[in-house]
């Protein structure tokens, strides 16, 4: 199932409702990271920075051990909150049956709290691993964190979002959007990095790269 129609019709949803000075803003800092030069993410055939993180039920994941059992789709998300995040996570969700099929396993990364990550996970029935860094060392460690700019910061607090307070920690920040799939040998061979936050890996992409690492 492609979800590129699903996420263009939130972004014209996005626009006819959200008020002129929300999309102005968003828009903005869209282009401003695209126009800034930086390449965001870690690139295909980068070794994986392992971690281990708690899940919402206080489960530690270690990479590296969920990699001895095979290739490991990491998918890092804004956060329950973010309406382009929850149309990916549910088409992902679809593709579970089709992922272990081919020996792999989906993570999905936020920064929000485990206790947030927790109701997430139950409001969407999302059976894959959600996992908590809070702290965005994880995301940092991917290239994919970054600091939002005070235009932003004041945008959430208007609309009373306190993104350091559900996120549990003193900074606001957020990661990039973006999927890597890992191989067993702890190596990026497909990687989505892409600073506009309404565009996301293709599922069809996943598994065709999954097929790639079995053959």
């Amino acid at each position: 199932m492609a979800i590129k129609p699903l996420l263009d019709q939130a972004k014209e949803h996005f626009i006819a409702v959200a008020p002129e000075e929300v999309q102005s803003q968003v828009f903005r800092h869209i282009k401003e990271q695209q126009a800034s030069g930086v390449v965001f993410g870690l690139q295909e055939g980068d070794p994986a920075p392992n971690f281990t993180l708690a899940s919402p039920l206080g489960e530690r994941v270690n990479l590296y051990d969920e990699l001895a059992k095979g290739p490991v789709v990491l998918t890092f998300y804004r956060g329950s909150w973010c309406p382009f995040c929850n149309l990916q996570l549910r088409a992902y969700q679809q593709l579970l049956p089709e992922i272990g099929r081919l020996g792999g396993q989906l993570m999905a990364v936020s920064l929000q709290s485990p206790d947030n990550s927790l109701s997430h996970q139950e409001k969407e029935n999302l059976t894959f691993r959600v996992l908590s860094d809070s702290n965005g060392h994880v995301a940092d460690s991917y290239r994919v964190l970054y600091e939002l700019p005070d235009y932003l910061q004041n945008l959430y607090e208007k609309s009373g979002m306190d993104l350091a307070k559900f996120n549990q920690t003193d900074r606001w920040i957020l990661p990039i959007t973006a999927t890597f799939i890992v191989d067993k040998g702890g190596i990026i061979r497909r990687a989505h990095v892409n600073p506009d936050l309404m565009k996301r890996m293709e599922p069809e992409d996943i598994i065709d790269q999954l097929k790639k690492l079995t053959e």
